[in-house]
């Protein structure tokens, strides 16, 4: 069961936007997806392909430091550290991967290899069973997404995507597809965003939250 403060958080979202009511069961199905894999010390993977690639960075952005909680590090790890200042910079993370971000890698195996396996060799690298890979993709087809959804599921990964309205490549791979009521891609990418910072404040607030 979720905190009290994480569900006020998911009911704000749905209030604010409720063009997202129509994908509800989706996102809290997400949301408790992550939360478990979480509790079980896995990671989060994350890729997309233009504005769905700074989607990418930005969740690793807010789960990797605090989001709007402090996250101190314990004083039993202060003491091992043993440098204040450092102790005092310091912040927990959820740990998650940008697979948009490693540019030698990436420039590396596109030049030599199948261009659009560039995540997918990524997922084979980084991903070990009961880890999650997200793919944010407006059109819900964007190959190299799709790829890293098959490597994902045959290596035992859940895979959970974020698309627009339309049925998918990705929503036929995927445990969970999010599939926002809009065709645009402007638009797509509009309700991503308030969808994956409301995760984000969500994890935080489970892990790190004191009610």
């Amino acid at each position: 069961m979720m905190k009290k403060t994480s569900i006020k958080f998911l009911d704000e979202l749905f209030e604010r936007y409720e063009e997202l009511v129509s994908c509800k069961d989706e996102i809290l199905s997400a949301t408790n997806i992550l939360i478990e894999m979480y509790k079980g010390q896995k990671k989060l993977l994350v890729c997309g392909n233009g504005g769905s690639a700074a989607d990418s960075e930005h969740i690793v952005g807010e789960l990797m430091k605090g989001f709007i909680l402090p996250r101190k590090i314990s004083d039993e790890l202060k003491d091992k550290i043993n440098d204040e200042q450092l102790s005092e910079a310091l912040q927990y993370g959820l740990p998650a991967i940008s697979l948009v971000s490693h540019t030698s890698l990436s420039t590396a195996f596109i030049n030599d290899q199948l261009p659009t396996a560039v995540f997918a060799q990524q997922v084979l690298g980084y991903g070990q069973k009961d880890d999650v890979l997200l793919c944010i993709s407006t059109s819900g087809n964007s190959l190299n997404c799709v790829y890293a959804a098959k490597v994902a599921k045959a290596l035992g990964l859940k895979v959970i995507s974020m698309t627009g309205c339309k049925n998918s490549k990705l929503s036929d791979l995927s445990d969970i597809t999010i599939k926002v009521p809009e065709y645009e891609t402007f638009k797509i990418q509009e309700l991503h965003l308030p969808i994956y910072h409301t995760i984000c404040l969500v994890l935080e607030n489970e892990f790190f939250g004191t009610h």
